[in-house]
């Protein structure tokens, strides 16, 4: 009689033998499938800073490409993608789209090496837009691969956006021949959605007015991602050019991050857009976040950084399940384990490189590399000193006033004849390279001496257009309001030493204006959040605020000179909406700041005081700056060095 242990095995050996006999029974081995993402590129294929005229270790693509071979060296199947922004942010950026326009049927260099690291697909980010959508067209057709954009649509002008059709290809199943751990082969269908922000509209209205619409973003997800699945996508993956925030995520949201992990049958999120780290540390405090898997409501999810810094990595391990005789019990394959990481090209500790530069990139893009070093070397001038932006969120700057002082020289030749001509003329800038999200090393540092295109690139680094609004003193007035929400409220009776500068603002919306002194009580609330919204009524941070020695009449009118971003609305300030623009000049505000420093030939630079910010009595007022700033200090009296911090970064106070 056989004994119990000898049934189990009989038992044991005929699945086994049902299952090799039916092989839709059989359990099939698990599937590693790794994901790769770049974002952000900005046009910075090289590891070279076109700005100071030296190669850099950084960052570059050129760097991110060794990384990319190995992570696919590592592993069987996998896939890469880029999530946008990729066309603009350099001078070989303006160089291929402005100076030495792309050729028609020519390859854009930034798809001479995408093409070469044989990417699987893309997404449009929001700087695409900038050079205009029949540059963007011509570009990305040399792409060999698809892009996506799901909800960006063609206004077609009657008035109903419900009906408008897509602008791009809204989504792709990429099929492709995968092994699993067992090596049988097997076809995976690889759905892919792209998202740009809302706000390309704003940020770049006279490009895209009449001609795109845009929906929200996670409304358009919700729509599409069941329509991929029912089209037979074994896996979905979203490539957002959209940051993560914390908090309320609003319809229309610029960072929909957060509501996206949080839609069905999502398995895999590559954003980008913000420039920022994750998985990292600045995250691990967000809601729904494990940063040690590297998931956000349990979506595996990587945004590497920005410029090619990081390589961002999912790893993803594949299970079948279902399958058998059932109606709708096809076997599928479901996300049974994943892990999400950052793989950067530099140690930020020692600021040692971890990768090489991979050749093939400076191969091919020789002759554009060749033409960029000749455009960013042509002279335009001099300076008798230095122009650095390492104190520009905190005093009356060199850097900001020379951008001002430029745009007032052009508006006033804009206004010459016209019914504007006798209005009082302001100028609002803002510092753009001030460290923060974007480095240590991320400020503008111009010696005394020769003035070339790329230091006019490395002033001003977007390709913004000029442009002048009629606004009352009332909105300069609260136009100031919002740039003051860059200070953290410092409170009297608190800490002796307390932080001074807000790092959620962001430096791009630090506007000062000139024609106007001020000052800046920072023991008030602020007045705006960093979006523009207004939180604190009966705040006033700007205090003195005095034209031509008097107060300012809040009745008064004024023609400020500013760019297409801040004119259209872009960072939410009160009374711009694109409606009040008087001086809607196709001109660059690069372009005005060439014509100023050929007219000046010989630049002093100099701030000249017109705001300060208040001391506030018993209490120390602290930032960190790049410690470059410490060679500097000479020429700001009102500025400490506390310490040196020995990361890149320096620590200083203001004095009263």
């Amino acid at each position: 009689m056989p004994t119990f242990h000898t049934l189990t095995s009989r038992l044991r050996l005929g699945l086994a033998l049902g299952a090799a006999l039916l092989p839709g029974l059989a359990a099939a081995a698990d599937l590693k499938l790794r994901i790769l993402e770049t974002t952000d590129l900005h046009m910075n294929l090289l590891a070279w800073d076109y700005y100071q005229d030296k190669a850099t270790d950084a960052y570059g693509l050129a760097k991110t490409a060794t990384l990319i071979k190995s992570a696919r060296a590592e592993v069987k199947n996998s896939l890469l993608f880029d999530n946008g922004d990729l066309l603009q942010g350099s001078p070989m950026g303006d160089w291929v789209a402005r100076i030495q326009p792309l050729p028609v049927g020519a390859v854009h260099p930034a798809y001479k090496v995408l093409n070469a690291l044989g990417v699987d697909a893309a997404n449009i980010g929001n700087h695409e837009f900038n050079y205009g959508l029949p540059f963007l067209r011509q570009a990305i057709a040399g792409a060999n691969f698809p892009y996506v954009s799901a909800n960006v649509h063609v206004d077609d002008g009657d008035g109903n956006p419900a009906n408008d059709a897509h602008a791009f290809t809204p989504w792709v199943i990429l099929e492709r021949r995968v092994t699993d751990e067992a090596g049988a082969q097997h076809t995976l269908k690889i759905g892919v959605l792209g998202f740009v922000p809302p706000q390309i509209l704003m940020w770049d209205k006279q490009q895209l007015e009449g001609k795109l619409t845009v929906r929200d973003i996670q409304e358009t997800a919700r729509r599409l991602v069941p329509q991929v699945r029912a089209a037979g996508a074994d896996l979905v993956v979203l490539i957002p050019h959209s940051g993560f925030e914390r908090g309320e995520t609003p319809r229309f949201a610029e960072n929909s991050v957060a509501r996206l992990a949080e839609v069905p049958g999502v398995d895999a999120i590559l954003f980008g857009h913000s420039h920022g780290e994750f998985p990292g540390p600045f995250f691990a405090a967000y809601p729904k976040v494990d940063i040690a898997r590297g998931t956000i409501n349990g979506v595996p999810a990587v945004m590497p950084g920005r410029w090619g810094d990081h390589l961002g990595v999912i790893d993803l391990t594949l299970r079948r399940v279902g399958g058998g005789s059932g109606e709708g019990a096809a076997a599928r394959w479901q996300v049974a384990d994943s892990r999400a990481a950052l793989r950067p090209i530099t140690d930020r500790a020692t600021r040692a490189p971890l990768v090489a530069a991979d050749p093939m990139v400076a191969r091919l893009v020789a002759d554009e590399h060749a033409g960029t070093l000749a455009y960013v070397r042509g002279a335009v001038g001099r300076t008798t000193a230095p122009i650095t932006s390492y104190f520009a969120q905190v005093a009356d700057d060199p850097s900001v006033q020379i951008v001002s002082q430029a745009q007032l020289a052009y508006a006033k030749r804009a206004l010459a004849g016209t019914e504007f001509e006798g209005l009082p003329l302001l100028s609002a800038a803002a510092p753009f390279k001030a460290g923060g999200r974007m480095g240590w090393s991320y400020y503008t540092d111009i010696p005394a001496g020769p003035l070339s295109i790329r230091h006019v690139a490395d002033l001003y680094i977007y390709p913004n257009t000029v442009k002048a609004v009629r606004v009352s003193g009332a909105t300069v007035r609260e136009w100031l309001e919002h740039s003051a929400g860059q200070f953290r409220r410092i409170d009297p009776a608190g800490p002796a030493t307390q932080p001074l500068i807000d790092t959620r603002f962001r430096t791009y919306n630090f506007d000062t204006i000139d024609g106007v002194s001020y000052q800046v009580d920072v023991t008030q609330p602020a007045r705006y959040d960093p979006d523009g919204k207004l939180i604190a009524p009966d705040a006033r941070r700007i205090v003195n605020l005095q034209h031509q020695g008097k107060p300012l009449d809040d009745n008064a009118r004024f023609i400020v000179v500013t760019n297409n971003y801040r004119a259209s609305g872009g960072g939410g300030f009160p009374g711009l909406d694109g409606k009040n623009i008087v001086v809607d000049a196709p001109d660059e505000n690069r372009e005005a700041l060439v014509q100023y420093m050929r007219a000046s030939d010989t630049l002093n630079p100099a701030a000249d005081g017109n705001w300060r910010i208040l001391p506030v009595k018993g209490v120390r007022l602290r930032f960190e700056s790049g410690a470059g700033a410490i060679a500097h200090l000479a020429r700001y009296p009102q500025i400490r060095l506390v310490k040196d911090n020995g990361d890149g970064s320096a620590t200083f106070e203001l004095v009263d």
